[in-house]
């Protein structure tokens, strides 16, 4: 003879007889059934106990009265520390839920119909709590990482640096090697920052980004170390900048020959900074984008960053502009801003190679250049046969890596012939 079915009252007395048990048996079958939960330290492990137990309480008084408590789903991960989100997962969270669901569903299987679904009601109340709280907190992280990367991004750009910095940067999951270059554009209207952070991903590169109005800033790093360098790349002047793209084009043939044979890097290429800026444009608004030059690491990084601003404000007055164009092609412009890291760079890397290399090959360029670019003109001046300019202009491209020949290059070559007179003037003036 079937026993006759409980009354409500009757089964929350039952079941606050059996939380104990309940609690139990779930611990039981956590350690039985999750590895994960077996090799977790001592007090997690009790953390861990007291959100089950948490569940059950907060179950058997939700089934009292359900309109009560409606956030008492979310309340239940309140027992648990604050450190236990971080060492679980949303997964295991889910994992311990349906164990603890388990557990409840066989042993009050033979209870009332209502009872069954009330606990399966309940079960989604606090799955959908636990997904709840991991958002928060995912949220809650995403506004300190965004937070802290401006924080980071501003720190390089204005180039005031405190002890702070490696630890702010290595907290934001900073994967870059060596070398670093800062890529300064316009802000897009709709700025996608995971599919900017996808595209540098697949370019096996990383990215820290800073939105300032309508500019955006990129700070590019490699997310595997780069291939060696030539050895001749010791002798760049140390001004803390690199030569441009117009004068290093041979250089940079070699070095994508050497990239696409996998050498130093594996079975992949690694790709040259101005080759990730060029993927990357798309996703920039209209306007200029100027990539800083290339520095050994990211604390260096304000040096790259100054020169990719500076060149980003001038860049509207080279007609031509390719986007993206390096910095330092945009020396000139610079220069006659009042840029004095570019002024240092066109003398220290053209007007003294050249004066320490040959006073010949010196006053051959600047006649070349004051009879615009004029073989003839050039050779009636020196009164040397046209071919002799030849040779020396292509002595002069081998000192220096511009070749004076080219419209753009004359300029830049110009500008460092006219800033060294005036350096090698001043210099005269003070020593009397």
């Amino acid at each position: 003879m079937a026993s006759a079915p409980r009354t409500k009252e009757q089964t929350l007395n039952w079941l606050r007889t059996i939380s104990g048990e309940l609690c139990t048996t779930t611990l039981k079958r956590l350690e039985d059934t999750l590895p994960w939960y077996g090799d977790m330290p001592p007090g997690r492990r009790s953390a861990v106990g007291l959100v089950a137990q948490a569940g059950i309480t907060s179950f058997i008084s939700w089934f009292d009265d359900p309109k009560s408590t409606p956030w008492i789903a979310a309340d239940v991960f309140g027992a648990a520390p604050r450190e236990l989100l971080r060492s679980v997962s949303l997964q295991q969270t889910l994992q311990l839920i349906r164990v603890t669901v388990e557990v409840v569903e066989e042993r009050v299987k033979d209870g009332s119909e209502s009872l069954r679904e009330a606990i399966l009601l309940y079960s989604r109340e606090i799955a959908f709590g636990a997904a709840d709280v991991y958002a928060r907190a995912a949220e809650a992280r995403g506004l300190w990482d965004a937070r802290l990367e401006a924080l980071v991004v501003d720190s390089i750009l204005s180039g005031e640096y405190d002890d702070d910095l490696p630890s702010r940067i290595a907290a934001l999951g900073w994967h870059g090697h060596g070398e670093v270059c800062v890529l300064v554009g316009t802000t897009p209207s709709m700025l996608d920052v995971d599919q900017l952070r996808r595209s540098a991903r697949h370019m096996a590169a990383d990215v820290l980004i800073g939105v300032q109005g309508n500019r955006l800033v990129l700070v590019i790093g490699r997310a595997r170390p780069a291939s060696p360098e030539p050895t001749a790349d010791a002798a760049t002047p140390a001004t803390g900048t690199a030569t441009g793209t117009l004068a290093t084009a041979a250089a940079a043939g070699s070095g994508a020959a050497a990239a696409g044979n996998g050498h130093g890097t594996g079975t992949e290429p690694t790709l040259s900074f101005m080759d990730i800026a060029v993927q990357l444009e798309p996703i920039f608004g209209p306007g200029h984008l100027v990539l800083g030059h290339e520095v050994p690491n990211l604390v260096d990084a304000s040096k790259s960053a100054k020169a990719a601003l500076a060149g980003f404000a001038v860049a509207r007055s080279w007609r031509n502009a390719p986007r993206p164009v390096q910095a330092d092609d945009l020396l000139p412009e610079r220069a006659l801003a009042g840029d004095p890291l570019a002024r240092a760079t066109l003398i220290h890397r053209i007007y003294r190679p050249l004066q320490a290399h040959s006073t010949e090959l010196l006053t051959t360029l600047w006649c070349y250049l004051d009879n615009g670019r004029s073989l003839e003109a050039t050779a009636r001046e020196l009164f040397v046969h046209p071919n002799t300019v030849r040779y020396r202009l292509k002595r002069v491209s081998e000192v220096i890596g511009y070749d004076a020949t080219g419209a753009r290059e004359a300029l830049i070559l110009q500008a460092a012939l006219i800033l060294g007179s005036i350096s090698d003037h001043d210099g005269s003036t003070r020593r009397r």
